[in-house]
């Protein structure tokens, strides 16, 4: 029962997740995530009671990695080389997530308004924190910040307006945000 119970729970958020990128977060009723499911609304308050409570859920599903590389980063040293594999197991998160982080490119205003924006950008703070040094020069600390927004704007904008396999776009994101890191650290 608790496995039907998980599959249910994961349903919803799939469905929840396609009609917020279809219609946008503000124009998506708990109604019509039950329709789409073919539920009703009772069978959906049964494990949400609320549209934020089912991205609550999808959010902290699939931002967990995040979470797991901020602690991992956390306890490694400071170098060079911990940066490099910050960006790429943040770009494999991103990647992973990508449905989530589209909707909420999408759903700026919205989001800003729901606590997952406001641990969304905690969680982006921390990883900042983790690139940059304290008495790094300006310059090299926007490098920093650039690195992880040529991640984002990397992996949704080069999906969606420039042609090309998604592997070699991939790699030329990874790799401006590795040069960036770099320029920053040479910078010291």
């Amino acid at each position: 029962m608790a496995q039907a119970r998980g599959n249910t729970r994961q349903r919803i958020q799939n469905v929840a997740l396609e009609l917020f990128a279809e219609q946008g977060y503000e124009k998506t009723s708990l109604r019509e995530i039950a329709e789409r499911l073919d539920v009703t609304k009772a069978a959906l308050y049964y494990h949400f009671k609320t549209k934020e409570d089912i991205l609550v859920g999808i959010f902290q599903d699939l931002t967990r990695p995040m979470d797991e590389l901020i602690a991992w980063a956390r306890e490694q040293p400071h170098t060079l080389e911990t940066k490099r594999e910050v960006l790429r197991r943040y770009q494999a998160a991103l990647l992973a997530a990508a449905p989530l982080f589209r909707f909420m490119q999408d759903n700026q205003a919205a989001v800003r308004e729901l606590s997952v924006g406001l641990t969304f950008k905690e969680r982006m703070l921390a990883l900042n924190d983790l690139l940059q040094d304290p008495d790094s020069p300006m310059t090299d600390k926007v490098r920093c910040v650039s690195a992880l927004f040529t991640l984002h704007a990397g992996t949704f904008f080069l999906h969606n307006h420039f042609e090309g396999d998604p592997e070699d776009k991939r790699e030329a994101v990874l790799e401006v945000a590795l040069d960036l890191i770099e320029q920053a650290q040479k910078g010291r």
